[in-house]
């Protein structure tokens, strides 16, 4: 006789949390290695691509926070993809390992370029950093914003925006203030036909 077939679902074993010196060490190094705008870059390369802590639509969603936020991006990514992961403790961990390395080395090269500002190499060296820093931000925005560019809404809203900003100077206060609202009720969610409850007759 065959065993009594149940609908007990199968036990899920849940994930092992990252460890808190992992998490660390990931954002030193993306602190130490990453210049200006290309730290997105790193930021994707990183936590999607490599560690895999996260996929594109929430690497999307928290850089999205980070960039609504006051203070510089990396260091908003850091505390939401720590607190994430870990917790409280998780973000402060991610905060310490974003910021130790730039403060660090921000210290020293401010001493540095004090006494060699006048320097052509150093100057030229500078410029060849730009240039890297806007070419990775050029291609990480490429890979990841044609998944947002999904209809002629989401066009519409990046060509407003980019005309308030580059074109008309208008501050991103105002642009925040203006297009968040906007963009919150285009996007709000719809009630269809099927979630209404059944009137009575």
């Amino acid at each position: 006789m065959s065993a009594p077939v149940t609908d007990v679902p199968p036990k899920v074993v849940p994930a092992a949390p990252v460890p808190l010196s992992e998490i660390f060490l990931a954002f030193l190094v993306i602190g130490a290695t990453s210049f200006g705008g290309g730290v997105v870059a790193y930021l994707r390369n990183t936590l999607v691509l490599s560690k895999g802590w996260l996929d594109e639509e929430r690497f999307l969603s928290a850089l999205e926070i980070a960039q609504a936020l006051p203070g510089l991006n990396a260091t908003n990514m850091s505390v939401i993809v720590g607190d994430r992961l870990r917790g409280p403790i998780g973000a402060c961990a991610a905060f310490l390992g974003m910021t130790l390395p730039g403060g660090l080395l921000v210290l020293v090269l401010g001493i540095f370029y004090a006494s060699n500002a006048q320097n052509p190499t150093v100057n030229a060296f500078l410029i060849g950093v730009g240039a890297a820093a806007v070419g990775m931000l050029a291609a990480v925005t490429l890979q990841i914003g044609r998944k947002q560019l999904a209809s002629l809404i989401d066009i519409g809203i990046v060509a407003v925006t980019l005309i308030l900003v580059s074109v008309l100077h208008v501050s991103l206060v105002w642009v925040l203030l203006t297009m968040g609202p906007i963009c919150v009720f285009l996007y709000r969610p719809k009630r269809t036909d099927s979630a209404m409850p059944d009137s009575a007759p």
